[in-house]
């Protein structure tokens, strides 16, 4: 994801639900009540009750979107609120930046004293960039008590005032805190100190109290906390897998060396080079990250990297290339070896059968052609097609709509600037509605933005550009990936409560509330919403920033997308924890990925296994596998394994491999053809399918529009349409 895009997420505010009118009295509607705020005092309202809070308490709760139960007219609730309108009043005093820093450590040394032998990575807080401590325990009467100690001084001031609020309090009391009430408190202004770390840990510190306060309650009233996801604990050591599913992805991460060296030899001896997606199975990505040491022409990747990587090795001297993906991903190999000229070197699928994908199939559907049949009506226009469909869909929209590619990452990005050069412009971005939601969710959050901090993301929208833009965007309402459409309601529900102090990725496809929840994670700097890569990159970053600390870590990440990435994951973790550098240092980290499946999401049969997983050792996991077993797929659960990407098998692989070059007549049906079909208009689909894709590759190095592009989208040549 590129920098602005990451602005984006940054910067937005939470005012979801607030309307201004010309009055300047704003409405915020939350469950059961009604909030009103006028220039003097806030007032909100329930059937039972009516509480009057000081205007500096506004920003509370316009960002709180939950929060306020009939539990607040309590004597309790008044109490602490009291402590935190007089904490909040003592800070509005104190004008100067260094002032208030000084209040924070006068408040550092009244922290009570934190016993050492609760220093203890379980008891670390995730996300700060200092090291804090927290120590959470319940009275017999049910009140909360709470410890902690930081290393930094300004954190240990900012941990002294949370507990100065909550200690003492009841459990409602802690759950109903918010970070933006401590916004009063926060520091800003002074040179050194970093105002969003400085917010982060007032959230993140909060919300381990939080989690840590539902456990207890939990226990109290004698029930369950929740069953955990499974997950995979990573280590310089070796990984350890909890839970049957995820014995089933880290079976294959040490495969059997005689497997390896029969592979790297096969595509050495005959030039073969692979080219895979992060979402393959285990096994074969097992294999082939292993490979990959002795024969270099192999590359695991996200689907817009794939066609270049084959260009590559395609250059280097690689005679064939077999491609370990869905259809519309060798397609694209195979056409974009064409554009370069290698024409020669032979693409080939991993099975006999068609290899689908459930966005790309929604992309060539009638209802789909109907949608860009509305489009081509309207002018100008801008078809903004997901690069994960097929290269007769690109063909086709292209001819009915100009049409450029995007991916995850560059969606936001390619919109805003497509609506900055052509006036007027209306865009229509599918096929994947989860996405096509969330774009449009970001841009309505982005109308609240000021617009210095809209510049920040793009320097020609500002939020009146934005506003108007709106109802010029359009997006496909019957398009999901089977995979990302289960990360719903009760996964949702699930991480909010056992995993809402975790690391939180996701992928830009999953549906809204599961988006809203890594968002808010992106804004306090313990999530990320992008693409595969950008993924793996964030949590690459956050264990290289734990690895610099040099202290004991435990980091958790929730995987938000397909698990077949996790060997990829692991590669690089371990890269990282065993390099020369990692190694010579006296902290220990691991790193913990955590798959938001159901526990009835894997069929077992009973079996003994072990759960820990050595260098060299083989997992006899109890697992049923596959397609028809619906392995990491549950209607109670997130769907974690794609069934399609799961026809790429090594079996498959080695067949393929082994046919080459004598016995290719043979592989016919595995053949990537080339496209000889026509479009409506009588060209090339292969000419014409590849254009959309050249598009966006001339924005990705220019971040403009090529002309060719605007002149199609006004009109140039042939009614605007593709010449």
């Amino acid at each position: 994801m590129d920098s602005a895009t990451f602005a984006i997420y940054s910067s937005i505010s939470c005012f979801n639900n607030t309307v201004t009118n010309p009055n300047h009295t704003t409405r915020l509607a939350l469950p059961s009540f009604s909030f009103f705020k006028t220039n003097n005092s806030d007032l909100i309202s329930s059937s039972s009750s009516t509480i009057r809070v000081p205007g500096n308490l506004r920003t509370t709760l316009l960002c709180s979107a939950v929060a306020i139960t009939p539990a607040v007219t309590s004597d309790h609730h008044l109490s602490a609120l009291s402590k935190l309108q007089s904490l909040a009043s003592e800070f509005r005093s104190v004008s100067e930046p260094i002032e208030r820093v000084k209040r924070l450590l006068h408040y550092a040394n009244l922290l009570p004293q934190f016993d050492e032998s609760l220093k203890v990575v379980s008891n670390r807080v995730m996300g700060c960039t200092a090291q804090v401590w927290l120590d959470v325990r319940m009275e017999a009467d049910g009140t909360m008590r709470f410890l902690a100690e930081s290393d930094s001084e300004i954190t240990k001031g900012f941990c002294s005032c949370l507990i100065s609020v909550l200690d003492g309090a009841t459990p409602e009391e802690v759950l109903g805190l918010k970070t933006e009430d401590m916004a009063d408190l926060n520091v800003s202004g002074l040179h050194g100190v970093k105002v969003d770390s400085r917010v982060n840990t007032w959230h993140n510190v909060l919300i381990s109290m939080q989690k840590r306060t539902k456990a207890l309650v939990a226990e109290r009233e004698g029930r369950s906390f929740g069953e955990p996801f499974p997950s995979m604990v990573i280590t310089a050591e070796g990984v350890v897998a909890k839970g049957s599913f995820a014995q089933a992805q880290a079976r294959f991460l040490s495969p059997d060396d005689l497997k390896v060296q029969e592979l790297a030899n096969l595509l050495k001896e005959k030039k073969i080079g692979v080219v895979a997606h992060f979402y393959m199975d285990p096994e074969v990505q097992g294999v082939l990250t292993s490979a990959r040491k002795l024969w270099p022409h192999i590359h695991i990747s996200d689907s817009l990297v794939m066609a270049d990587s084959a260009v590559s090795m395609a250059k280097a001297g690689c005679k064939f290339i077999s491609v370990l993906g869905v259809d519309f991903m060798s397609e694209n190999v195979r056409a974009i070896l064409d554009q370069a000229g290698f024409h020669e070197v032979g693409v080939y699928r991993m099975s006999d059968e068609q290899i689908g994908c459930s966005l790309a199939d929604a992309a060539s559907s009638p209802a789909y052609m109907n949608y860009l049949s509305e489009a081509s009506i309207s002018s100008p226009s801008l078809h903004v097609v997901y690069i994960n469909t097929s290269l007769e869909t690109k063909a086709h929209a292209h001819e009915l709509v100009p049409t450029v590619t995007c991916t995850s990452s560059n969606v936001v990005q390619t919109i805003l600037q497509a609506f900055a050069q052509v006036p007027n412009l209306n865009v229509w971005y599918g096929p994947d509605s989860y996405m096509g939601a969330n774009i449009v969710e970001l841009f309505e959050q982005m109308t609240f933005m000021t617009d210095d901090d809209i510049a920040k993301i793009h320097p020609e929208h500002t939020r009146n550009s934005i506003k108007a833009l709106l109802p010029k965007l359009h997006y496909f309402e019957d398009g999901t990936c089977i995979v990302h459409h289960l990360f719903g309601h009760e996964v949702v529900e699930k991480i909010k409560d056992m995993y809402c102090d975790a690391f939180l990725t996701a992928h830009f496809e999953v549906p809204g509330e599961m988006f809203a929840l890594a968002m808010e994670a992106k804004r306090r700097g313990m999530g990320v919403v992008g693409s595969t890569q950008n993924i793996l990159d964030f949590i690459k970053s956050r264990l290289q920033e734990a690895l610099d600390r040099n202290i004991d870590d435990h980091l958790q990440f929730v995987l938000g997308t397909e698990s077949g990435m996790v060997t990829s994951i692991v590669a690089a973790v371990r890269e990282l924890l065993c390099s020369p550098e990692s190694s010579s240092r006296e902290g220990k980290v691991s790193v913990e990925i955590v798959f938001p499946v159901s526990s009835d999401s894997v069929t077992t049969i009973p079996q003994k296994s072990s759960a820990g997983l050595e260098s060299g050792d083989i997992l006899n996991v109890s697992v049923i596998p596959g397609v028809t077993s619906g392995e990491g797929c549950s209607l109670h659960g997130g769907c974690a394994s794609c069934p399609y990407m799961k026809m790429n098998s090594l079996t498959s692989l080695l067949k393929v491999c082994n046919s080459l070059p004598l016995g290719k007549d043979g592989l016919a049906r595995h053949e990537a053809g080339r496209f000889s079909l026509l479009t409506p208009k009588g060209k090339l689909i292969a000419d014409v399918g590849c254009e959309p894709i050249l598009h966006m590759r001339h924005y990705q190095a220019t971040k403009k529009l090529p002309e060719k592009l605007i002149d199609q989208i006004l009109g140039a040549g042939n009614n605007g349409r593709p010449t």
